[in-house]
């Protein structure tokens, strides 16, 4: 959990620029690309991510513009991108604006539980990178290149001129 609204957001904004970086990389194409039919799209899969910030934080009492959790998912990934991009920015600077560190000690009826903000932050960040590294799978699937996240993917290594791992 966090203790200041300034060390969520150094934290928030490296996770939210790998994840902009990963959605900048999805194709029109990709977005109908499914695990199995029972599983979301690669694309519902993207725009939930999206969509999870305005609609977790909005139970907190957070205002910002950001996409509704109902709105229909874009046939378009550079819609998706950009929209993640404007709700991320919007949640910081509505943050920043609306909130103090000691905000993060209130507590919020988070899905028939009472958090504290400085939990409900912790859950944002880390359902964000879980997405994420199931959207990388699907983006293999698809055929996609892969940006790296902590390391070089595959194609980086390739990129830097040296032998990708294989075991």
């Amino acid at each position: 959990m966090y203790h200041t609204i300034e060390e969520f957001l150094n934290e928030w904004t490296h996770e939210a620029n790998l994840t902009q970086t990963v959605l900048e990389h999805l194709t029109d194409e990709s977005l109908s690309l499914r695990a199995t039919p029972e599983y979301r799209s690669l694309g519902s899969l993207a725009w939930h991510l999206v969509t999870s910030l305005h609609e977790v934080l909005s139970r907190t009492g957070l205002d910002f513009v950001g996409a509704e959790h109902e709105a229909l998912v874009p046939s378009n990934a550079k819609e998706i991108a950009d929209s993640y991009l404007m709700a991320s920015e919007n949640m910081i600077a509505a943050m920043k604006k609306q909130w103090t560190d000691q905000s993060l000690n209130e507590m919020d009826d988070m899905y028939g539980e009472k958090w504290p903000k400085s939990l409900t932050l912790s859950v944002l960040n880390s359902h964000q990178i879980h997405h994420r590294g199931q959207l990388t799978v699907l983006m293999r699937l698809a055929g996609l290149r892969v940006p790296g996240m902590y390391g070089p993917s595959r194609e980086e290594w390739s990129d830097a001129g040296m032998e990708a791992p294989t075991n």
